[in-house]
């Protein structure tokens, strides 16, 4: 399936800083755990061992680690596989920018670590892929990847690809726990089945969030059936101040349960401030809302590094589009905050992710849900005006919405009844 690329129109521009993690702060220093010649390491003749191999990694960031969140969350993936690889005889020079703007900026970033370099240059940013693909074709001995994104592994270059997760089937797992926390609270008379309203702070109206969200209500739902849901877009995937501010007008609308697509804490500690609850995404947030959060889910991109980067190594081709979910431990879940979560969630996850990930349950069981009262048949897409059409494949079959399953990058875009959408933006 091939997902209409939506351009992203950035209302102000992003600040423009180069620093390298670990490294004097100066535009293009590298993180390395290789010598500083970057010559491969060798071992003793007489050992017998094999010969250490050394690889230089570029990774170019539209944020920071001190977001707590989406470019965090990277980095985290980053430091994981270079210990894993390092265990297996290669060493990882990483060469860092972070907050890069989904601008020409990104393109002079990808330009800059292919002159000092890189073999593999990894873009973390939906909006970072058409400026990579300007330079891709440029520097066909290396490898470029764009991450969350869907242009590139078709795009006829040999050395472009897309990776992503099946982080829905997390979210479909923090709805269950967030389900289970107000069917606590309806059971206990703290609030009406009614009042069982769960608060979303999206980025944007694209199928990416709109999967993430919908499956997070299926799971909410499937433990609590009175639930319902409203989402609030705030056009960025990164605005600290906007995030929290849309959390405040959706517990002022009476939601108690917050949880998000957006790559910051403040909704958590929005919701904490408002005495609601919370799940999260990208990181643990129980640290700033220990009152307020109950679990969060977050992709493991070591996983998908190590694959990636021991491809380039060992001078091996990698798939051009790569997507793996709880099957293989791309997808996982943050700490349970026992304090605060509902009586045997713990249990009830472990179940859940099992099926899940023996395909005995289907996120997006068609029986589960359905679009202006009546059952999804076919699936539909959004275009660049906001408009349902017909997908270029057909993407329901054997009683399930199957995401995910023609390309990476998610394509469900159904506006699913008992989702309340205040507003859109793309």
């Amino acid at each position: 399936m091939k997902k209409r690329l939506l351009a992203l129109l950035l209302a102000c521009s992003m600040v423009f800083a180069l620093a390298a993690c670990g490294g004097n702060g100066q535009s293009g220093t590298p993180e390395t755990t290789a010598p500083e010649t970057g010559a491969p390491e060798t071992t003793a003749p007489e050992t017998g061992a094999p010969e250490a191999k050394t690889v230089k990694v570029g990774l170019i960031c539209i944020g920071d680690e001190n977001d707590q969140g989406y470019t965090y969350n990277f980095i985290r993936g980053k430091e994981a596989v270079t210990e894993t690889l390092a265990a297996k005889g290669i060493n990882v020079e990483w060469v860092v920018k972070y907050n890069i703007g989904e601008d020409s900026s990104c393109e002079d970033a990808n330009i800059e670590l292919a002159e000092e370099g890189c073999q593999l240059i990894i873009n973390n940013s939906y909006g970072f892929e058409p400026f990579m693909l300007k330079v891709a074709p440029d520097y066909p001995e290396i490898e470029f990847i764009s991450c969350t994104n869907q242009a590139s592994w078709n795009d006829g270059l040999d050395n472009t690809h897309n990776a992503f997760a099946n982080i829905y089937e997390g979210r479909y797992l923090a709805g269950v726990a967030a389900g289970m926390k107000m069917q606590e609270l309806i059971d206990n008379g703290d609030i009406t089945a009614d009042q069982a309203v769960i608060g979303y702070v999206g980025a944007y109206s694209f199928a990416e969030v709109i999967s993430g969200f919908t499956a997070y209500y299926l799971g909410a739902k499937s433990v609590c059936p009175s639930v319902s849901m409203k989402v609030q877009f705030v056009g960025s995937w990164s605005d600290a101040t906007a995030e929290g501010n849309a959390a405040d007008a959706l517990c002022d609308l009476g939601c108690i349960m917050i949880s998000q697509h957006s790559d910051n804490t403040t909704p958590a500690t929005t919701a904490q401030s408002k005495g609601a609850f919370h799940t999260g995404y990208n990181n643990d947030m129980i640290g700033v809302a220990p009152e307020a959060s109950i679990i969060g889910t977050r992709i493991d991109w070591s996983v998908y590094f190590e694959y990636a980067i021991e491809a380039v190594v060992n001078g091996e081709s990698f798939d051009q589009d790569w997507c793996h979910g709880m099957d293989e431990g791309a997808v996982v879940m943050t700490p349970l905050n026992e304090d605060i979560a509902a009586a045997g969630t713990a249990e009830k996850l472990a179940e859940v992710e099992e099926a899940i990930r023996t395909g005995a349950l289907q996120v997006f069981d068609t029986a589960t849900f359905t679009v202006g009262g009546e059952e999804v048949t076919a699936s539909f897409a959004l275009d660049t005006d906001g408009d349902f059409t017909p997908d270029s494949e057909e993407a329901v079959f054997d009683g399930a919405y199957h995401e995910s399953y023609f390309q990476s990058a998610p394509y469900f875009a159904l506006q699913i009844d008992g989702i309340e959408w205040l507003n859109s933006a793309f």
